[in-house]
């Protein structure tokens, strides 16, 4: 632990309140506001899509200004677009409040930009850990976020749910202050220092493909069934309301409760080994809510795909940060980070359409390619490595 680690667990703790919020009342605001009742999701669907679209950006922009001013515009960004979802929600006016969750969105792909931001305040040898760390503290923001929406959703007399981005605009900004604290470790990275890749070189590196394709394909699995199963379980099969809620608090801590060990089993087994045990974990995920579809197989299944996302993408993230030059970081990162989060955004914008026009083990078999693919980017980039170390010997 450091300064800028603390820093930033903290300031993670805050920014990413955000997303946990958008998606718990966003819907309901879309519902209530919305001219179209058809279109109560779209606010929620252009926070994903404003996360996918800019997170190459977001990379740009810190490579340019660093990571201290790039985090602080993040958090100016996103709570000033939390005080324009609040005030079209006090007008009702439902395109305003659609812009403001594709800003929110944009922001968050700034924040994402954390989790790399810790690996460099520890360097290399912690980097796995520091990245499990951080992500430990999204269970706080889990809780935090909607909890602190739901108290203070009335504050605003007859203006449900005003209150709640109001709040959301003070937590946001919050991080703003705590940088003020943080200490850049370098100076402003030249990317134009030494040959920097194309991002066709950079994808011919095993290591490097594994890493982008081990992270965009898990990241995929676990939206496309998450997503999912809140409309499964209501829909198709008929359960409560409270049970579904339970279901989605067990996973989002199957997500992030395993970040206390998983840096420390990246250092004992290696990359490869652990996403081979996230793939295997998601197999039986799948084998649990493929052959039967109770609360208790879903409570299961939806830990374990919790626990499966966890070990493959802090595992590729911290493969990701091992294999890139330094001066190419900023290049690598937005590349890597376009790739997942379009992937995760297609993935979760699908799932709606899949699970009602198709069945639930339907739903399951489709994440059997997606594994699949994982499983063989990491045994080629094995036996490559193996073959690039005889020859050199």
């Amino acid at each position: 632990m450091n300064r800028n680690l603390i820093i930033l667990i903290f300031c993670q703790i805050l920014s990413f309140t955000a997303p946990p919020i958008t998606v718990f009342i966003s819907g309901i605001v879309g519902l209530n506001i919305s001219p179209i009742k058809s279109l109560a999701t779209l606010p929620i669907s252009l926070a994903i899509v404003g996360t996918a679209t800019f997170t190459y950006f977001a990379a740009k922009i810190m490579s340019k200004i660093g990571r201290k001013k790039g985090f602080m515009l993040a958090s100016f960004l996103t709570s000033s677009a939390s005080l324009l979802a609040a005030y079209s929600i006090y007008n009702t006016n439902f395109i305003l409040f659609c812009i403001s969750c594709l800003i929110i969105g944009a922001g968050v792909a700034v924040t994402h930009q954390y989790r790399f931001a810790a690996a460099e305040a520890v360097g290399p040898e912690k980097s796995a850990k520091a990245i499990s760390f951080l992500l430990l503290a999204g269970i706080v923001s889990g809780i935090l976020g909607p909890n602190i929406a739901n108290f203070t959703k009335d504050i605003v007399l007859e203006h449900v749910y005003v209150g709640s981005y109001l709040s959301l605009s003070l937590l946001t900004i919050l991080p703003v202050f705590l940088f003020l604290f943080y200490k850049p470790l370098t100076s402003k990275v030249d990317e134009h220092a030494g040959h920097a890749r194309s991002y066709s070189d950079l994808l011919k590196h095993p290591r490097i493909f594994q890493a982008i394709i081990s992270a965009a394909l898990g990241y995929a699995i676990m939206a496309f069934v998450m997503t999912a199963t809140p409309i499964s379980m209501y829909n198709i099969h008929n359960l409560k309301l409270g049970e579904i809620s339970i279901v989605m608090q067990l996973h989002i801590v199957g997500m992030f409760l395993p970040s206390l060990f998983t840096g420390r089993l990246i250092e004992k087994l290696g990359h490869s080994k652990m996403i081979y045990y996230g793939s295997m974990i998601y197999i039986v995920c799948i084998a649990l809510s493929y052959f039967d579809q109770t609360l208790f197989n879903y409570i299961a299944s939806l830990i374990l795909l919790g626990v499966g996302w966890n070990f493959i993408f802090i595992t590729s993230t911290d493969l990701l940060v091992k294999n890139y030059k330094s001066h190419e970081k900023f290049r690598a990162q937005g590349f890597n980070d376009l790739i997942v989060f379009s992937t995760q955004a297609i993935a979760s914008l699908s799932a709606g359409y899949f699970v009602v026009n198709f069945t639930w083990s339907i739903i399951n078999l489709i994440c059997l390619p997606m594994i699949f693919v994982i499983v063989l980017s990491t045994f080629r980039a094995d036996q490559l490595s193996k073959n690039y170390l005889n020859d050199k010997t």
